[in-house]
């Protein structure tokens, strides 16, 4: 199998870049539809519409219904169709993003990504998580082609709510973990290969990055300043962590935090906050893993908010009997968790969700937070 790296045309990151969109977007297209929610029109909507027009740049503007489903994908689609777009941008957050690669596929459209929160590495991926009407996860589909243009105002993201750029860090807190488990069997990446040595030292940029300046990036953000660590955790966030884990490789961290919305206790969380309790699991089921450095991890977790603990997720009192729901779809055909240098059956996994919620607790003892 060839080793496959895939990456967005362009990427750019920094404090009012928002005034830059239609500069940068011009040059891939005329036309250009908008996806985003109210919430997020009255945030941005003022600099980016101006910024568009005074590029010469036609807008179609559409409200986004909610969630990545396959119909909403349709929707969008006849519209880019209907209007005869050339560019489509997605503003906001992940789904919204999701969305608008979807439709873009569809329709021919080239994809402009504007996340407005740093809560996952949608903006770079080829991805879309598809989720039905009742918000479960139903699976993922890649549409072969990255966005065009990775667009992230850096102060918009710091002005946004705290609880979504740590659950960003928990989603990039699995592109090591994960890239290193595949990388030990040369598991497939979801590049259509296997990963590359730029995939992999990408991945443990990130984990670095994320150990280094995580917990002072989240005391900025709490104050919604912009500094040097914001800029770094951003990046990891959204770009390193994209990159790791599309060409690098993903196993039980995200296969147990794509199960977990199933739970209608887990529908509050955001993916990173899944991913977060997906990496214990997963660092709880890899005997091998070096116990200080899981630790380390555990407690990294602990510091910035993330949930660590069957409470932290709604699954308080949760029993061996509904975890083994997780299991049976972890432990079955198909299932990332196959990317591991060992067997992993359901029961593995009940055990080591049951012994993930006891390391979160103890963890947050030893931090007086119990």
């Amino acid at each position: 199998m060839n080793k496959v790296f895939i990456a967005p045309r362009r990427y750019v990151q920094g404090p009012d870049t928002l005034k830059e969109a239609g500069s940068l977007i011009s040059a891939i297209g005329k036309k250009a539809l908008v996806l985003w929610d109210a919430n997020v029109k009255g945030i941005v909507g003022e600099t980016l519409i101006a910024s568009l027009k005074d590029a010469g740049i036609e807008v179609v503007d559409v409200d986004f219904n909610g969630d990545s489903t396959k119909g909403e994908a349709d929707r969008v689609a006849k519209i880019m169709s209907d209007e005869g777009v050339d560019v489509s941008l997605a503003v906001g957050g992940g789904k919204t993003l999701d969305t608008v690669k979807a439709a873009a596929a569809i329709a021919g459209s080239k994809v402009v990504t504007v996340p407005t929160i740093a809560s996952n590495d949608s903006p770079t991926s080829s991805f879309t998580v598809w989720y039905d009407d009742d918000g479960n996860c139903t699976g993922f589909e890649s549409w072969g082609v990255n966005p065009d243009l990775v667009l992230v105002d850096t102060q918009v993201i710091a002005n946004g709510p705290l609880p979504a750029f740590v659950a960003g860090m928990g989603d990039a807190l699995g592109t090591w973990v994960e890239c290193d488990a595949c990388s030990q069997v040369t598991a497939p990446n979801l590049a259509g290969g296997t990963s590359t040595l730029v995939a992999m030292a990408i991945a443990k940029l990130c984990y670095d990055v994320l150990m280094e300046n995580g917990v002072g990036a989240m005391k900025a953000v709490e104050a919604n300043t912009v500094n040097d660590a914001v800029e770094k955790v951003v990046e990891a966030n959204v770009l390193m962590s994209g990159l790791g884990f599309e060409s690098g490789g993903v196993a039980t961290a995200h296969m147990v935090a794509n199960c977990l919305p199933s739970f209608p206790e887990c529908h509050g969380l955001m993916h990173g906050h899944e991913v977060g309790f997906g990496v214990i699991t997963q660092l709880c089921l890899d005997k091998t893993f070096d116990d200080e450095k899981r630790i380390k991890i555990v407690d990294f977790e602990v510091a910035i908010g993330l949930p660590v603990t069957f409470a932290d997720i709604g699954l308080e009192g949760v029993d061996r009997e509904r975890l083994k729901v997780i299991g049976d779809i972890c432990g079955g055909e198909g299932s990332l968790c196959a990317n591991h240098p060992f067997e992993v059956t359901s029961e593995d996994i009940v055990n080591a969700m049951i012994a993930a919620d006891e390391l979160g607790r103890e963890r947050k003892n030893a931090a007086g937070l119990a």
